[in-house]
């Protein structure tokens, strides 16, 4: 087991967000958290990765997360959101091995040959050399989505946490980050948590599916159960399998 929540809880004052959802990870799993508008699916993954309070427990490897230092959670999981605010005229490869920093015994410890090959593998995984002295303010949307994933990747973490790694992004990009995410999880000690919108995208990459509705876990396996006619008609309040295969017939010739 890499990563298990049990009951886990957010409020907002009296408002619950996140009402007592429990699952587990396992190696080699790409677990899609799906569900409509206001399910709490961005808030539940933001709260497991440390980012605000909760009740309940989140474990990684045994341990409670919350009794873990900062540099040991940076060095086991890498966090990938849908928004990135850029300020400075950092280069593309100056981004990219912030990554790394996981990994040095401090501020003051230098480059080493190790975080020079992470940081060159991750620029090439993701197709971003040729940018690499490019200003990061110039970049388009999928450039930019695409530098911070060479980032993460540099930082070589066991389990990543998407949260809508492709919103708002060409289909092109769509397909080039869920595939490299795709390709960085067939190599061994790796998981990956990804909150999605769209169903066809957690259909095609995800192995196992946790499906919420107002906070609660509505059902949760392989993703083919768990987004089953049924299961999604109670959840989204619509014949979601119907509204798929009529989109469908619109590119059939």
């Amino acid at each position: 087991m890499m990563l298990q929540a049990d009951n886990v809880t957010v409020r907002y004052g009296e408002h619950t967000v996140v009402d007592r959802v429990s699952f587990a990870l396992e190696e080699g799993q790409w677990l899609m958290l799906a569900g409509p508008n206001g399910a709490g699916k961005s808030t539940l993954i933001e709260a497991i990765a440390q980012g605000l309070p909760y009740t309940g427990r989140v474990m990684l490897e045994g341990q409670d997360m919350r009794s873990l230092r900062p540099a040991k959670l940076a060095r086991k999981i890498g966090v990938l959101s849908q928004k990135h605010s850029v300020s400075y005229a950092y280069t593309v490869e100056e981004v990219v091995r912030l990554g790394c920093y996981a990994h040095r015994g401090g501020f003051l410890t230098g480059r080493g040959d190790r975080e020079e090959e992470k940081a060159e593998r991750a620029l090439e995984m993701t197709g971003m050399t040729p940018l690499r002295h490019a200003s990061v303010l110039t970049l388009s949307g999928g450039e930019l989505q695409r530098t911070f994933l060479a980032q993460v990747f540099a930082q070589d973490p066991q389990i990543l946490l998407l949260d809508e790694p492709a919103n708002h992004l060409d289909l092109i990009y769509q397909k080039h980050i869920f595939s490299l995410v795709q390709q960085w999880l067939r190599q061994p000690g790796r998981a990956v948590i990804s909150v999605v919108h769209d169903l066809s995208l957690a259909k095609k990459y995800g192995t196992h599916a946790v499906l919420l509705h107002r906070g609660k876990c509505c059902a949760q396996g392989e993703t083919q159960q768990v987004l089953s006619p049924q299961a999604l008609q109670q959840v989204y309040d619509m014949d979601v399998y119907q509204w798929m295969s009529d989109l469908l017939k619109q590119w059939q010739r």
